[in-house]
């Protein structure tokens, strides 16, 4: 999801189905900031499956300050509008992987 400056309005870029979040970070911009919502398929140790929504904001360092306050600016707006609970931001790509959203929606339990 990205941020449409002339319409000034939040829009879907690109969606994806069965993406694991190492192939996801391939699909995002390193230089501009992305809001991710991402259905991940989550084991729990007592063997129960839960498919908690999660919002990313990929804000990466030496993205153009302008484009940081948009997204920012849109961020909680768009949280509260679709109700997303598990909200984490990155700012690199490269720490989105499995293992970095395991240890967040760890704290979900």
């Amino acid at each position: 999801v990205k941020v449409d400056k002339e319409r000034q309005m939040v829009v879907l870029e690109e969606e994806f189905q069965n993406i694991s979040p190492e192939e996801l970070k391939m699909e995002l911009p390193e230089r501009q900031p992305r809001f991710v919502v991402y259905s991940y398929k989550y084991q729990h140790e007592d063997g129960r499956v839960s498919y908690p929504l999660c919002f990313i904001f990929s804000s990466p360092v030496g993205c153009k300050p302008e484009q940081q306050m948009m997204y920012a600016g849109s961020k909680n707006r768009l949280v509260q509008t679709a109700e997303l609970t598990k909200v984490f931001e990155i700012r690199t790509t490269d720490d989105l992987t499995e293992t970095w959203l395991r240890e967040k929606l760890s704290f979900f339990r």
